[in-house]
This record gives structure tokens, C-alpha cells and sequence, in this order.
């Protein structure tokens, strides 16, 4: 199991794929366990590609402490002092792409180019949806209050319209399987606690590299005129829409070979 130690913590990373490096910052709640996952898309085509599993999450260290925005953009640095890469590309997507933030930010100079997907800019950019206010809803009851925000397309009147489709959906973004696991209820809630409190709107524009803001069009976690001023607020960010909502990566076929497109053009 390809373990480092970055930051002080283990973080459980996968490698796959030749080309540039790129590292793939996952968001809420991601464990690399539950597939299809990232390295079953087209990416490790034209990529040497590494994900993992951020600290509170799946495989990695757990530590029951307070985590902040800056330890999880550190950790991203420090698995890439791992893998000795001075530099990579970076794609961040949802609370991925708020670390990625920070990185670019506190380490400018390990991100050659850069993909933010259906994120935030925190503070008076405005942010992402509040996972934090409904930490007590689980499993279907969750699932059912946030389908209908995840894509905003999956209405009350579309639920009712497609009821077969519609509890395949709450069967799938129900299921938890790792949920009675040792120290997994503390690393989420870690991470959501930190997930609150982001903010880099204010230091946006002293972003250098090359920026992607890809968003989903009914994407209600990540709303469009949030990506909107966040594309505004970095300078020559390009803003890139889909047809989707918060998983438009999986539901426009168009977007990842878009973000690898752009990655690529430098």
C-alpha cells in the first residue's frame, strides 16, 4: 500500500498512467476505495497521474485534532516532495479545488497549470454549499435532501417523473460502505470543520499560473456565478461550463478531455 509520509501524517496515495505529472485533489469525503473513481477516466491516457486520500479520509492518517485549509495544501506539497516533483499540474475539484486554492497560493511555485472544478472562493466570492449545517443528516436522508442540489435539474417534479432513475440515485449517494470504520466519523467532520472556514478571496489575485474554472451549468453545491467572479477574481482565468451539475464530470463526456486539453496546452 503506497503510503507517505507527508506533513507529519501517512497519506495513502495511487500512481497511475505516463506523461507530465499531474496531481488530482479529490473533495468531500473522497477514499479511493469506492469506484469508479478518478483513475478510471481518461486522464492516465496523458498524465502521470497521483491521487490520495486526504488526511481524515479512507486510507490516510486520521489524527482527531483540528485541521485547517493551509495543513491540507501543506500535505499536497509535501507529497509531492515525496514523489520528488518540483512541479505538477493540478486539477482540485469541489473541496479539492479549495485545497488546490491554498496550494497554488502558499506554494506557487509546484503548480505549472491548474483546473478548479465545481468549487469556491470562500468569503465574499461566496462559497460552496454548507455540508456543515446538515453533519447529521446519513445515508438515504441525506441523499435525498441533496440530490436536488447536487444537480438542480433533479427536482421534486423529475423525482416524481422518474421514480426508477430517482432511487437508484438515493441507493447510490446513500451507500457509506467504510462509515464503521475507526476514526472515520472524526476525519470527516475534520474535514468539513476546515471546509468552512475557507477563504482565499482576498488573495486570488496574486494567482500567476494559468487558471481553468470549469463549473457545471446546474450544478447547486457549486453554484455558476460562484465560478463566475471566481474565474473574474484570478487573473487570465478562463471559465469553462458544462452541462452538468456538481458531477458534470461524470455527466458531460466533453469536460475531462477539456481540462487535460488545456493542461496540456503549456
Amino acid at each position: 500500500m503506497p503510503t507517505a509520509k507527508a506533513n507529519g501524517i501517512g497519506l495513502y496515495y495511487e500512481r497511475a498512467g505516463s506523461g507530465p505529472p499531474l496531481l488530482f485533489i479529490s473533495g468531500t469525503g473522497g477514499d479511493l476505495r469506492n469506484k469508479p473513481n478518478q483513475f478510471d477516466g481518461p486522464l492516465p491516457r496523458s498524465f502521470d497521474m497521483v491521487s490520495y486520500d486526504q488526511r481524515g479520509l479512507g486510507q490516510s492518517d486520521k489524527p482527531d485534532v483540528p485541521y485547517s485549509m493551509a495543513d491540507y495544501a501543506d500535505d499536497a506539497a509535501a507529497l509531492m516532495d515525496h514523489l520528488d516533483w518540483a512541479d505538477a499540474y493540478v486539477i482540485g475539484v469541489s473541496f479539492g479545488g479549495m485545497v488546490a486554492q491554498e496550494l497554488v497560493l502558499r506554494h506557487p511555485q509546484r503548480v505549472r497549470r491548474l483546473v478548479l472544478a465545481c468549487t469556491s472562493p470562500g468569503g465574499a466570492g461566496g462559497s460552496s454549499f454548507p455540508f456543515h449545517e446538515i453533519e447529521h443528516l446519513k445515508g438515504v436522508a441525506r441523499a435525498r435532501y441533496m440530490i436536488p442540489i447536487s444537480d438542480t435539474r433533479r427536482d421534486e417534479a423529475w423525482a416524481a417523473a422518474n421514480p426508477d432513475p430517482y432511487e437508484k440515485l438515493v441507493e447510490l449517494a446513500s451507500a457509506d460502505p467504510f462509515a464503521d470504520e475507526p476514526g472515520h466519523a472524526a476525519g470527516a467532520h475534520r474535514q468539513l470543520e476546515a471546509r468552512a472556514g475557507h477563504d482565499t478571496w482576498d488573495r486570488l489575485p496574486q494567482v500567476r499560473c494559468p487558471v481553468l474554472v470549469a463549473a457545471g451549468r446546474y450544478d447547486g453545491i457549486a453554484p455558476l456565478d460562484i465560478q463566475e467572479r471566481l474565474a473574474a477574481r484570478i487573473p487570465g482565468a478562463r471559465l469553462q461550463v458544462f452541462e452538468g451539475g456538481h458531477l458534470f464530470m461524470i455527466q458531460d463526456r466533453t469536460a475531462t478531455p477539456a481540462m487535460a486539453a488545456f493542461l496540456l496546452e503549456g
